[in-house]
């Protein structure tokens, strides 16, 4: 079996590059590889390896940059998504999609489900939900929507509260946004039961949107807290204590692009679907940090 699998330098896409080897060759790609501003470099590339499974984490991430280069946005998150699906069809072979809890509004008060009505607010968010829409013209899709993404490998919250705690002497932190923070490894792991169920049941017939995250609920402030904590349990020479961080509202903190308030996501579906156990937020955390520390 043959997976293409983009962004191999990404948060996910590093895990996934590790996990997946067990399912066959894996045709791993980064922007070096394949540029996913060029359309008909990737329908060529396809074309060339004839993979029998894609899957697609890599995208245009910075939210905040994304206010400012929407062009850029919209041709990584949609039209590079609209070619993979595109030759995913002509090639009659799966495709497992990456998606995001800002396709929400954050309005509601209880966790999101995949059939809740989406209403992105921002140029990432509609171009994230765009790609949804592309994918979905795909009879054999799988959309995984997830939240707060966190690990060892690339940029995240966690690794920005370590560094922040080393150089500063305070820190403000956002507390009423609502989520639950999912940690890369969880989503190689499920991705990769997914993935194996796809290319090992010919009558595989579970395609849809499902939410994935970790166990359990915070928000950005308690999540910071809970990091410091640990990391100063592990050993790490810290400024400042959790006492030393400040709770704030998200209007004394104004980025570029609006961020839901509400950010947590229902993972009844894709538990039962798959017969999954996922983890509580904080064992992933304190694994990340026992690596990144140690």
């Amino acid at each position: 079996m043959k997976i293409l699998l983009t962004g191999k330098n990404g948060q996910v896409g590093f895990e996934l590059s590790k996990r997946l080897c067990e399912l066959g060759d894996v045709i791993a790609i980064d922007r070096e590889d394949l540029d996913l501003e060029n359309s008909e470099d990737i329908s060529l590339f396809l074309d060339q390896t004839k993979p029998d499974l894609i899957i697609h984490p890599a995208a245009y991430t910075n939210v905040d940059n994304a206010e400012s280069e929407p062009n850029l946005c919209h041709q990584i998150n949609v039209i590079a998504t609209e070619v993979l699906t595109k030759k995913g069809i002509e090639l009659n072979i799966p495709i497992i999609y990456f998606s995001t809890d800002y396709v929400f509004d954050g309005l509601k008060n209880e966790p999101y489900v995949e059939d809740d009505k989406v209403n992105p607010q921002s140029i990432y968010a509609k171009t994230k939900y765009e790609g949804e829409a592309a994918v979905r013209q795909h009879k054999k899709h799988i959309i995984l929507r997830t939240s707060w993404v966190f690990g060892s490998h690339g940029n995240n919250f966690l690794k920005t509260i370590l560094r922040l705690i080393q150089d500063k002497d305070a820190l403000s932190i956002v507390s009423d946004q609502k989520g639950s923070p999912a940690s890369a490894t969880m989503l190689a792991d499920v991705t990769f039961k997914i993935a194996r169920n796809i290319l090992n049941n010919k009558d595989f017939k579970d395609y849809g949107t499902y939410h994935v995250t970790t166990n359990g609920e915070t928000n950005w402030y308690e999540y910071a807290c809970f990091i410091v904590n640990e990391a100063i349990k592990q050993g790490l020479h810290a400024n400042i204590t959790p006492s030393q961080i400040k709770a704030i509202p998200t209007s004394a903190y104004l980025t570029p692009a609006k961020r839901p308030l509400n950010s947590r996501l229902c993972t009844d579906k894709i538990k039962k679907t798959f017969m999954l156990e996922l983890p509580h937020w904080e064992d992933e955390v304190i694994k990340v940090l026992r690596d990144l520390i140690h």
